[in-house]
């Protein structure tokens, strides 16, 4: 196997918690007099906590112990919760901050994208700072000019390219500044969750050109995202962060899968009758709100579902006190946590009335399922009232969806996409 173009051995990265400086000689010299006296600090402002124990002393690892190897060519996925470490190795890799502890190896340029507002000087024009970034990557004014109209038809600024970038919305900075690191051919290639900040058109249009420029120019892509979806789509290779640590890799859908496993707890198997009443996700008391599910398919109880069944799903509930307004809703999402279809009653227009503590049964009926690619579901359940939610159940049901022969219906299947238009649907109570 060749060298790889990113190596981290051993990498660490610490932070210090505890007290900021007062931005003055004289205050920290009074705050340390006082602290050796054991008095309360005289530079906290009112309503903040005195720092005498030893928190102030603590340290945080941000990283520990990061081992990975990055191939040339190669687009890697980083996924992980808020806090998880994935901006700091970013960071480290973009040479932003350097790490506590390790060594990191890296061949080529490397541009990165980790945050709006990064790489461009707000009183320059898009113009100058497409210059300015370019000199910073070491590319002449020639290549530069090469790539610049490029560059502004990607971002979609050619109107605003002389106006100074503090002017742009920040969607259109992120346009420019993604259009600025892709096309200026750098080796390495780092996005953060930036990418957010655009419009779906422009997401896409990002995506696309990240898995270009790691197939046709054999550029190496380091890419953050919470949307799963996107790093399914883009990563054939994917590391899990918790607390600093990889603590999975591998295939980026067994990764993925992984981790919304941990992030969203209990994940149903496919039962064509489920008891909600005892159901671990369920925040209510099992007396009280949802207590039974059932999934019917054709009118027959089932968990294989095919394209243009028809879709049923009853529940059992039982309202906590007498209302006029009940709300009652679904959401189905595919195995990716992606939410596709959301229904709820006041969608239809139709008013819920319940008795206090009764049992309630409702049929929510899609009699035409929307097109979407072969896979399982998962079934979020929402009960509610005017003044907000009181009882949910996420991951309440699961449901295969199976490749059909459905030509015979004048629909074609688009097994790449999971884009639904909202279905038919009906919401009854018995």
């Amino acid at each position: 196997m060749s060298e790889p173009i990113i190596k981290l051995e051993n990498i660490s990265k610490q932070y210090r918690l505890g007290l900021v400086g007062t931005n003055t000689l004289r205050g920290d010299i009074q705050r340390w007099w006082y602290r050796m006296r054991g008095k309360e600090d005289p530079t906290l402002k009112i309503g903040e906590e005195n720092q005498l124990d030893s928190r102030a002393g603590e340290y945080v690892w941000a990283l520990r112990d990061i081992n990975l190897e990055v191939q040339q060519g190669e687009v890697l996925g980083i996924i992980g919760k808020n806090g998880a470490g994935k901006s700091t190795l970013l960071k480290i890799l973009s040479r932003v901050t350097g790490p506590t502890t390790g060594r990191i190896t890296a061949h080529g340029r490397i541009a990165s994208l980790l945050e709006v507002g990064t790489g461009f000087h707000p009183e320059l024009t898009g113009r100058e700072n497409i210059y300015l970034n370019g000199a910073i990557l070491g590319m002449t004014k020639q290549e530069i000019r090469s790539k610049f109209d490029e560059i502004v038809d990607f971002a979609g600024v050619a109107k605003y390219v002389d106006t100074p970038v503090k002017r742009y919305s920040s969607g259109m900075y992120v346009r420019l500044a993604f259009a600025v690191a892709a096309h200026l051919e750098p080796e390495i290639l780092i996005v953060d969750e930036v990418l957010a900040v655009g419009d779906a058109e422009f997401q896409k249009k990002a995506i696309g050109k990240m898995q270009d420029i790691s197939k046709g120019g054999g550029r190496t892509v380091l890419f953050v995202s919470h949307n799963m979806a996107s790093v399914q789509k883009l990563c054939e290779r994917s590391i899990l962060l918790e607390y600093g640590k990889i603590v999975l890799r591998g295939h980026t859908n067994e990764v993925v899968n992984q981790y919304l496993k941990r992030s969203e707890g209990y994940l149903p198997e496919s039962k064509a009758i489920v008891n909600l009443s005892t159901h671990p996700n369920k925040v209510l008391d099992p007396k009280i709100g949802f207590q039974k599910l059932r999934l019917l398919i054709d009118g027959k109880e089932d968990t294989i579902l095919h394209t243009n069944c028809v879709l049923e799903i009853e529940l059992h509930v039982v309202i906590r006190r007498a209302n006029e307004n009940i709300r009652l809703g679904i959401v189905i999402k595919s195995d990716n946590n992606e939410k596709l279809i959301g229904l709820n009653n006041t969608m239809l227009g139709k008013t819920i009335v319940s008795e206090e503590k009764k049992s309630h049964v409702f049929f929510i009926k899609l009699p035409d399922f929307p097109l979407i690619r072969p896979g399982i579901y998962y079934i979020d359940l929402y009960l509610g009232d005017n003044d907000g939610d009181y009882d949910t159940v996420k991951n309440a049901a699961s449901f295969h969806l199976k490749e059909t022969d459905i030509y015979s219906s004048g629909k074609i299947p688009y097994p790449h996409t999971n884009i639904v238009a909202v279905p038919k649907f009906d919401i009854k109570k018995i």
